[in-house]
């Protein structure tokens, strides 16, 4: 069976080389790039993927987009700060080379961050949405951020045994814009919510005790405070701009200042 790879990428010249390499062995890569302001495009047709433009309206309608550019009976998902690894080539092209048990599979995914390979914190295995399916299986749920999906077969979801590699950071100057982006874009799913600072500290706390403490993100040491911490910080922005939105304050205002007239005193 044929198989095509589709990676999702806004401004990802320092890292799509690096996903688009460990998917040579598909029989096609499509790069949905959102318009991208570097060499991201130029990078990805340049290793041979067919590049489509889909303007940014959230994850989930960027993902559909690219399912719809992909040819082939297969697909497999990746975004720019994961990587195939052989072992995974591997199961799943054994796998496509006879009878699938499953029209839809998730892939574990082991995260490296500052240095190591993370065991605990929530990071180890984890999951997203399923990342090998056969086309017209499932669609995602058109949602700005952390998009979730709809299985339109009926048979269940299966799991592969072995795991990709995710980047998520390669610096904490990444750590710190996606918790902007993302917290910026997770207002939208607050969207009908009334909140409150005491809200978004509490959310904060407790986003930060869920990694830290019951996923045991302390077993990873610095960085797993620092996966905490991140959490912490873009859970308190999601609620605190959230809370922003719905005060709608307005900027103090004076009129305009002009030299005063030295003979009138």
């Amino acid at each position: 069976m044929s198989i095509s790879a589709y990676i999702i990428a806004y401004n990802e010249a320092k890292k799509i080389a690096d996903t688009i390499n460990s998917v040579l062995w598909a029989d096609e890569i499509i790069v949905a790039d959102s318009a991208s302001t570097d060499e991201t495009a130029q990078i990805a047709q340049d290793l041979g993927a067919r590049v489509v433009q889909v303007p940014f309206q959230g994850f989930g309608h960027l993902r559909n987009q690219a399912m719809k550019a992909c040819t082939h009976e297969w697909i497999f998902s990746l975004d720019t700060d994961e990587q195939c690894t052989p072992e995974v080539r591997d199961e799943i092209l054994m796998m496509l080379s006879g009878t699938p048990a499953h029209d839809a599979y998730l892939v574990p995914r082991r995260n490296y961050f500052m240095g190591r390979w993370i065991e605990h914190s929530g990071w180890y295995p984890n999951f997203r949405q399923p990342q090998l399916f056969r086309q017209g299986a499932m669609k995602y749920v058109e949602s700005p951020v952390h998009e979730g999906y709809e299985l339109l077969t009926a048979k269940p979801v299966g799991r592969l045994e072995r795991a990709i590699w995710q980047i998520p950071f390669r610096d904490f100057e990444e750590v710190v814009k996606k918790a902007n982006r993302y917290s910026s874009l997770g207002v939208q799913k607050l969207a009908e919510r009334r909140v409150s600072m005491r809200t978004a500290l509490l959310h904060a706390i407790w986003s930060f005790l869920k990694h830290y403490v019951a996923k045991r993100g302390f077993l990873d040491g610095w960085p797993g405070f620092v996966i905490a911490f991140g959490n912490f910080e873009g859970t308190f922005y999601r609620y605190a701009k959230r809370f922003e939105q719905q005060e709608r304050w307005s900027l103090p205002k004076q009129g305009p200042l002009h030299r005063r007239d030295s003979s009138s005193t």
